[in-house]
């Protein structure tokens, strides 16, 4: 069995190394980035941040699998794909301990923000002490944009601060707001109500046609004055150069950013010289997520490698 790895070798934390060592049977191949041409002579997918569309699909001449490591399949046309009889799968965050991890990271965002982290360099330089003046994340209020599995684990932590939390869902279910203790609980309609009241927005949903640029100016301008956004959802959630006129205005106060409106993005991009705190779309990337990903993928391309002898 051959499996295409959509990206470099060493790429997502030398993964593909742990898929080899334990599947020493079945030939891996690193494509050596994220544009895939063909996909003729492949059994599996590994799609990583590819795009896989129908006239790539229709390249596929005995491809069985597309196994997504992590949830992100909007990249994926889905529907072409299973009517090539080809099964799409991904590995849930909550079930992979990645939720956790990307949620441990947005609230290490959070405080880097609130304390003000990108200064600190500048006071020890100077040997100065006692600053910057930082925020304390006690009784402020955090609006959570999405509540899968890791708007979820973002609630669950962010309790422990003593927040107040506001939250957006598809659904506005009163007993989804009461089993996690919201506030306030409102679908994206309703998302100008969060945006105005949140010292802290983060963003945890998929780019679809029905979030894609969701923030975007008018959205910006009606966030409160000086609150800061984090992005640990997908890039395409935030139309960039609105993104950088409201932290140049200071409507924003700061943006924590792990995904990007492109990927990998340009570290020359002046977005980078305001107060942002940036991490190269790690949020999945610790010791536990790693682990429950590869267990579960590992398993499902070693069932398709078994239904092939």
């Amino acid at each position: 069995m051959r499996v295409l790895f959509a990206a470099e070798e060493d790429a997502w934390g030398g993964i593909l190394a742990k898929f080899r060592q334990a599947l020493p049977d079945v030939e891996f191949v690193a494509a050596g980035g994220y544009e895939l041409k063909t996909l003729a002579g492949f059994d599996a997918l590994i799609p990583t941040m590819s795009r896989v569309d129908a006239p790539l699909l229709a390249t596929a001449d005995r491809l069985k699998l597309i196994q997504q490591i992590g949830a992100g399949l909007e990249g994926v046309d889905r529907q072409a794909a299973e009517a090539r009889g080809i099964e799409v799968a991904n590995v849930p965050t909550d079930i992979s301990g990645n939720a956790d991890s990307v949620a441990e990271l947005g609230i290490w965002m959070m405080l880097g923000l609130a304390r003000q982290a990108k200064r600190i360099p500048e006071f020890l330089a100077d040997r100065q002490l006692g600053g910057p003046i930082g925020m304390g994340l006690k009784g402020k209020t955090a609006g959570i944009v999405g509540l899968g599995g890791l708007g979820q684990a973002l609630a669950r932590r962010l309790h422990a601060f003593d927040m107040t939390l506001l939250g957006i869902k598809r659904h506005a279910d009163p007993a989804v707001a009461e089993r996690h203790g919201l506030a306030w609980l409102g679908t994206l309609e309703e998302l100008p109500t969060l945006l105005a009241r949140a010292d802290f927005v983060v963003l945890t949903l998929p780019d679809t046609p029905q979030t894609h640029h969701l923030i975007d100016a008018a959205s910006l301008a009606t966030f409160k004055p000086g609150s800061f956004l984090i992005n640990l959802g997908r890039g395409g959630l935030v139309e960039r150069d609105a993104l950088l006129q409201a932290l140049r205005s200071g409507r924003l106060g700061g943006a924590g950013l792990d995904v990007f409106w492109e990927e990998p993005p340009d570290p020359a991009d002046p977005i980078f010289a305001q107060n942002v705190i940036a991490t190269p779309h790690v949020g999945g990337m610790t010791d536990v997520s790693t682990q429950g990903i590869f267990e579960i993928a590992s398993d499902r391309l070693r069932a398709l490698a078994r239904e092939g002898d």
